[in-house]
């Protein structure tokens, strides 16, 4: 009972100070928290309805391919039961994008090697427990001696298991096998290049919007937390941005998906030119990637170490983020980066600025990180590196003719 009073009047005293006009500190904090928790829900239900957008293409052509490749089996070779037909044209739509000619290939030696072990085993040995088995690692360790990718060791295996426990009770099921396996790799080239082909450019900036997301975010976040001074904030930064395997391999995926398009898809070819442009930009935001670490890894150091923190350094940082969004637009619209170009050399120039006013050893290096993020975008913007390096260089260099000279360079030593 003195327990409940003494809450109760814990409860009445907190009553009294917020009507006094007081801040009640906890009911702060869990409003925040349930703010953040409301956040999330709706980003994580952004995110599914993201990914089942992205799906849908996906989805309607595994359908059409497994109707399809059934249809030309049953209808046009005769076979009473297509089971492998269509999963075969499904198997081969579930690869990656970019690997389905390939996995193809792999679906038909797969079989043919499955096929050859599990006959050749069963005429000689029969049927049984220990024969399953025996086939079983036969047809592993054949597929792998000859250099075959897990797809190719997983269809010898599966056929190689079908073979040795349907051939008893059913006959000639060896060919069939070999065909749908074959129809049903065909059928679904057919509606990835024909009937239902991906636009390679929709691909690639769908999975290109993270990974610029990714950085344009980071270098903000970085920015803010330079000018706050706040060594967590960059931090975290850093760690996210290193975290992103996911974006960069979504990236490259839909390049190759992209690349095959083109490759398989007439309807596609008249878009080679901007897929080879998109193709040229992966490797610099890739180093655009790490350099940005490297910067935002100085920068924790640099306020770990009290170092000078100019006004112009985090503004520099806030205009390479702003360059990356600006080059993710003009990337989707089919535009000429030039805006993006723009805010890079701005970057460059802030730099140069805080450089005039002073920094210190790990500011120095965020400096030059600055610099040579701004050249990995300018590449990726489509300019040549000789280019961009000479613009970079121009647009620091003003700063440095209007403001302190440049270190002068060290006299050459005597003649010997």
């Amino acid at each position: 009972m003195a327990v409940a009073r003494n809450r109760r009047r814990v409860l009445r005293h907190r009553t009294g100070r917020l009507r006094d006009g007081l801040v009640d500190v906890d009911s702060a904090r869990i409003a925040g928290a349930m703010s953040e928790l409301r956040h999330r829900g709706h980003a994580t239900l952004r995110d599914r309805l993201h990914r089942v957008r992205s799906a849908m293409v996906l989805a309607l052509q595994a359908g059409l391919a497994a109707a399809l490749a059934w249809l030309a089996a049953h209808e046009l070779l005769g076979n009473p039961e297509p089971v492998f037909a269509p999963i075969s044209a499904v198997g081969t739509l579930a690869a990656s994008v970019g690997q389905r000619m390939r996995r193809t290939v792999e679906l038909i030696l797969g079989v043919a090697i499955g096929v050859l072990i599990g006959d050749v085993l069963i005429y000689f040995l029969g049927t049984g427990p220990w024969q399953l088995a025996l086939v079983v690692i036969l047809a592993v360790v054949l597929s792998t001696f000859l250099g075959g990718s897990a797809a190719v060791v997983i269809q010898a295996a599966a056929t190689a298991v079908l073979i040795a426990t349907l051939s008893p009770s059913t006959e000639n099921l060896e060919i069939p096998r070999f065909v749908d396996a074959f129809v049903g790799g065909g059928i679904a080239l057919l509606v990835t290049a024909v009937l239902l082909p991906l636009n390679p450019l929709r691909v690639i900036n769908r999975a290109a919007r993270p990974a610029l997301d990714l950085l344009a975010d980071q270098l903000d976040r970085a920015a803010q937390g330079i000018r706050d001074r706040d060594r967590d904030r960059c931090q975290g930064a850093l760690e996210r941005l290193r975290a992103n395997h996911e974006e960069l391999t979504a990236f490259a995926e839909a390049i190759e998906g992209a690349k095959e398009t083109i490759t398989i898809s007439p309807a596609r070819w008249h878009r080679r030119d901007e897929l080879a442009h998109y193709a040229e930009a992966a490797v610099p935001v890739d180093r655009a990637m790490r350099n940005s670490g490297t910067l935002i890894r100085r920068a924790v150091t640099m306020i770990e170490d009290g170092e000078p923190v100019p006004d112009p350094l985090p503004d520099a940082i806030g205009h390479l983020a702003e360059s990356v969004r600006l080059l993710r637009h003009e990337f989707a619209v089919g535009a000429e980066p030039q805006d993006s170009r723009e805010r890079s050399l701005r970057a460059v120039s802030e730099a140069g600025r805080a450089y005039t006013q002073g920094v210190g050893f790990s500011g120095s290096v965020v400096v030059a990180q600055v610099r040579t993020t701004a050249s990995d975008l300018m590449v990726a913007s489509g300019l040549e590196q000789e280019e961009a390096n000479r613009l970079i260089r121009a647009s620091f260099g003003e700063q440095e003719s209007a403001g302190r000279p440049a270190p002068p360079r060290p006299a050459p030593p005597p003649p010997p």
